[in-house]
């Protein structure tokens, strides 16, 4: 990967303030992106991230904004214009996360998790959509989950929403590629973060074949070759980044 094959281009990424989302954001910079810092209110945070990039040379702003929200997602890409004058990369990795049993997942929860991660999504890809096409090497990179693929409890509401990522990543693939926008999806399985539910039951229970969680730099880099050079002849395809604890489709 050479040390600076983003320079030049402008990234968003969503739920950057801390965990995956900034290691993404960090990694892009690193690449020579100029990002834009998007989370919903944790401010703080999500100015640290920024900092961090601005420490080593990097450009990078911080917005919030409720991208659950149409207005919101819109205001997203509009402060990365007003910010940056373009838009070449879109990272969806903004996502809520509960452990709940079926029985006990009220409306309002499932909503909740079900709109952080596919409502903004498909909220942000429409919006950015405009500026994309004007890029010559345009891409969005999914978040998924390895909820996804595999069967795991208590997650009914999670593995729904990631599960409707993957099929958004590649029916916008297949509708983007006469533009030249590739789109594709990175499903990480067990990662180690800061959680404030604990570790899921079913990372748990189960062992990771390669005998530790991931990190989030190595999920990062991941989406730094999604958003460079060497990956514009990869579109709609979902790469697993789990150690070997799912190894399907």
């Amino acid at each position: 990967m050479d040390d600076r094959e983003l320079s030049g281009r402008v990234a968003i990424v969503t739920g950057a303030a801390k965990n995956i989302g900034r290691a993404v954001a960090l990694a892009l910079a690193e690449g020579g992106a100029s990002v834009l810092i998007g989370a919903k209110s944790s401010r703080t945070e999500a100015e640290e991230t920024a900092t961090i990039i601005r420490s080593s040379g990097g450009s990078a702003a911080v917005h919030l904004a409720d991208i659950t929200d149409p207005e919101g997602a819109k205001g997203l890409v509009a402060a990365c214009i007003e910010h940056f004058g373009s838009l070449d990369v879109l990272v969806n990795n903004a996502a809520l996360r509960s452990d709940s049993p079926i029985s006990e997942i009220g409306y309002d929860e499932w909503r909740r998790v079900v709109s952080s991660i596919l409502d903004a999504s498909f909220l942000c890809s429409q919006a950015a959509l405009p500026y994309l096409r004007q890029s010559d090497a345009a891409s969005i990179i999914m978040m998924g989950g390895v909820a996804a693929h595999a069967g795991v409890s208590h997650r009914a509401h999670v593995a729904a929403a990631k599960a409707g990522v993957t099929g958004l990543t590649r029916a916008l693939a297949a509708e983007l590629a006469a533009s030249g926008i590739t789109v594709n999806c990175i499903s990480p399985g067990y990662i180690e973060t800061a959680r404030t539910g604990g570790v899921p039951e079913h990372f748990r229970t189960r062992p990771v074949p390669l005998g530790r969680p991931g990190r989030a730099d190595e999920v990062a880099r991941t989406a730094r070759f999604l958003a460079g050079p060497s990956a514009r002849f990869m579109t709609g395809q979902i790469l697993h980044v789990n150690g070997g604890w799912h190894m399907g489709g």
